[in-house]
């Protein structure tokens, strides 16, 4: 261990904690090191028991509160300090949005190198409690029993729930149900360091009608399948994933329904989207309405306007905008998204819409060469953000009006300084918070281009 660090592992500190970091963790500054200490909130006084030593940093653990912030709140989860799925329930709701607000700021400004920006106040939840209409849980076997919950942080040691305050009440219930169903005729659970047993997960999505669907994942075949389908008779979907691989990923390739209908119907701000399985939706609808109507005023598209939506999926925000704009070109490289987005356009009337299915890297230059000349583009891309291509392409188009949307503060200002550095500038950001309660945040960023 080098000098920089004079602190040593085990040792109790006194920290006075100065802020925090995009991942919720309090951050204080002690003799030029920082620490980095969950569960505490800025301007509280903690003692604190160091973990990890590195170079520059330290990360403790809080074991004393000295002087509590008037923001704390006591979490609402009995597995809150285990969990990691939840990172802020120790704090107020309010105090939530402000350091949320702080974590696009501060990315805008340390990695993106923009000065003065405003970022706009946090759109947030009246009620910011069982709000997620979807779960995927893991199994494990807990005091000799199939138990359902999370992966504590870093690790695949499952952290059993009976509720989680989050999740829809419903989504649990049926969540509960199938563990009964595997304990009645002792199923056995699946040992990934073992390859045996056969219980792997459920996932359970609620529509906002209050529809559900369920998908049992096995590693084999589906034993007692009349019990399951009896036992779950309530839901109006029932799937059987069946999953041999030897893999982290949830879902196997194979899904066969055995009782209900084959997909449930959501509704968004007047149009119906088919759910299968497979479909990617955001899992918070009410926040999912706050966003897309914020995209869609940054956007303001006109009914004579071509309007190019990258990264597309299933055609959510491209359907929206084909009710204000002229034509609307759906980009996505993912071959069932890029078919349910041309269903959910039939589905709707909606006639101005097209869907490429493609790269973006690759769909937007072969755009702009067959004549195509974007009046705005919107683009929602993963977590890691754009290939440098994409916003080589976009900077190409000339597009008066880009809308970025993003859940990954930090790939978002990357991106940004990307396209301000060829001719846009940053005009408007505004912060969604999607997922209340954990430290991630979805943002909308208006660029327009320099004249």
């Amino acid at each position: 261990m080098k000098s920089e660090n004079p602190f040593v592992k085990n040792q109790d500190v006194t920290l006075s904690i100065d802020g925090m970091t995009s991942e919720g963790q309090g951050v204080a500054h002690l003799d030029g090191v920082a620490f980095f200490v969950p569960e505490t909130v800025p301007g509280e006084t903690v003692v604190a028991h160091i973990i990890k030593v590195e170079k520059r940093f330290c990360i403790a653990k809080k074991t004393a509160l000295l002087t509590p912030s008037p923001a704390r709140e006591t979490p609402r989860c009995e597995a809150y300090s285990v969990c990691g799925g939840c990172t802020m329930q120790h704090m107020t709701y309010a105090e939530q949005l402000l350091q949320k607000q702080g974590f696009v700021r501060d990315a805008l400004e340390r990695l993106g190198g923009f000065r003065g920006v405003e970022v706009l106040p946090a759109l947030g939840m009246d009620e910011p409690w069982r709000y997620r209409n979807k779960g995927s849980f893991p199994f494990g076997t807990v005091d000799g029993a199939a138990a359902f919950g999370f992966y504590a942080p870093r690790s695949h040691r499952l952290i059993p729930l009976f509720d989680c305050p989050i999740q829809s009440e419903r989504v649990m219930a049926t969540a509960r149900a199938i563990a009964a169903w595997a304990n009645k005729n002792r199923i056995p659970v699946y040992d990934e360091t073992t390859g045996r047993g056969t219980l792997r997960a459920c996932m359970v999505r609620e529509t906002t009608e209050g529809k559900r669907m369920a998908v049992v994942v096995t590693h084999g075949k589906l034993p007692h399948e009349a019990e399951l389908v009896s036992a779950l008779r309530s839901v109006d979907s029932l799937y059987h994933n069946r999953n041999d691989k030897d893999t982290n990923v949830l879902l196997g390739e194979s899904f066969r329904l055995l009782s209900g209908t084959p997909t449930l119907t959501e509704e968004q701000d007047g149009l119906l989207f088919a759910v299968s399985p497979q479909s990617f939706l955001q899992v918070n609808p009410a926040q999912t309405r706050v966003l897309y109507r914020t995209a869609l005023e940054f956007l303001q598209p006109q009914p004579n306007e071509t309007v190019v939506d990258l990264y597309c999926g299933i055609g959510t925000i491209s359907l929206q905008i084909a009710k204000r704009a002229g034509r609307v070109i759906g980009v996505e490289c993912v071959p069932e998204a890029i078919e349910d987005a041309k269903a959910n356009a039939v589905r709707n009337s909606v006639g101005n819409a097209e869907f490429l299915c493609e790269l973006s890297e690759n769909a937007l230059p072969k755009l702009l060469e067959g004549g195509v000349r974007p009046d705005a583009i919107v683009l929602d891309p993963p977590r890691k953000g754009c290939e440098p291509a994409v916003l080589n392409a976009i900077a190409k188009s000339g597009a008066p009006r880009v809308v970025y949307v993003s859940c990954n503060p930090a790939t978002l200002a990357r991106d940004l300084k990307l396209l301000c550095d060829q001719g846009y500038a940053l005009a408007r950001v505004r912060p969604v918070d999607m997922f209340p309660q954990t430290h991630h945040v979805e943002t909308a960023a208006l660029m327009t281009r320099n004249r």
